[in-house]
């Protein structure tokens, strides 16, 4: 996962300790809704930073919508339904936490909805170097097919090139939380991947990108949106399948 967050915030150092902690304390339940955090000297404390670094990080918590920062009252955690659902870091830290299966199937809905709609504009917006991007993706899906971490690289930079083929800057936007969202995906089916004894192959899965991106470059609008329905709802049966397996390993303690 990337460790920039939709707001182009570069979570390093220090500072990047304190709002990674604090923000899986947060959605981990440490500190609930509604309840105030530790004062800053507190905070200074526990994680060995200055006083600086947790004022900036409690801004950049604040940017999420983790937390709301009161003067004379202190530092409280917010609502989760006023929480900044579409930051990549949140996605992290709920998945960290163990708590990613939900968020991630209501993704999965989301994109049902939105990528078939990213792909139908795609088919009537897109440039020439939109469509050679989006064909150098492909072909390198096919190339990477029994490669995992290959053909998890190569098929996030195929729907984000079609988002950029939109030319839509909020589906854009939504792309970058996708990115991280498939590369935790492609994580969990790797975890449940290391229990079986199948080789990987993605060919089909390849295919079928590709049957997105011959719509596009015909310019069929309608045929674009129904091949990438179908590679949201592939993804989201192997997603099922993996979370399942991994579930079932967890329980059996293998």
């Amino acid at each position: 996962m990337s460790n920039e967050n939709n707001s182009g915030y570069r979570m390093r150092g220090l500072q990047g300790r304190v709002i990674d902690a604090i923000g899986q304390s947060i959605v981990g339940g440490r500190y609930a809704p509604g309840e105030l955090l530790p004062r800053e000297d507190r905070l200074v404390e526990e994680y060995g930073v200055s006083r600086t670094s947790v004022r900036e990080a409690m801004k950049v918590l604040s940017a999420k919508g983790l937390i709301e920062i009161r003067p004379k009252v202190g530092t409280r955690v917010r609502p989760r339904e006023l929480w900044n659902t579409f930051d990549s870091d949140l996605l992290g830290w709920f998945y960290a936490q163990g708590m990613g299966e939900p968020i991630m199937r209501d993704l999965v809905e989301l994109r049902q909805v939105l990528e078939p709609a990213a792909a139908r504009l795609a088919a009537g917006r897109a440039t020439m170097a939109d469509l050679h991007r989006i064909e150098a993706a492909q072909a390198e899906m096919g190339r990477s097919a029994h490669d995992h971490a290959g053909y998890a690289a190569s098929d996030v930079e195929f729907h984000m090139a079609v988002y950029g083929a939109s030319h839509n800057m909020l589906l854009q936007r939504f792309g970058r939380l996708v990115a991280d969202f498939m590369y935790v995906s492609f994580s969990v089916q790797q975890r449940a991947a290391e229990h079986g004894d199948d080789e990987v192959d993605f060919g089909s899965d390849a295919a079928e990108h590709a049957a997105v991106y011959d719509a596009i470059n015909l310019g069929d609008a309608s045929g674009a949106a129904d091949a990438m329905l179908a590679v949201v709802l592939d993804g989201k049966s192997a997603l099922i399948e993996a979370l399942g397996k991994v579930a079932g390993d967890s329980r059996s303690g293998s």
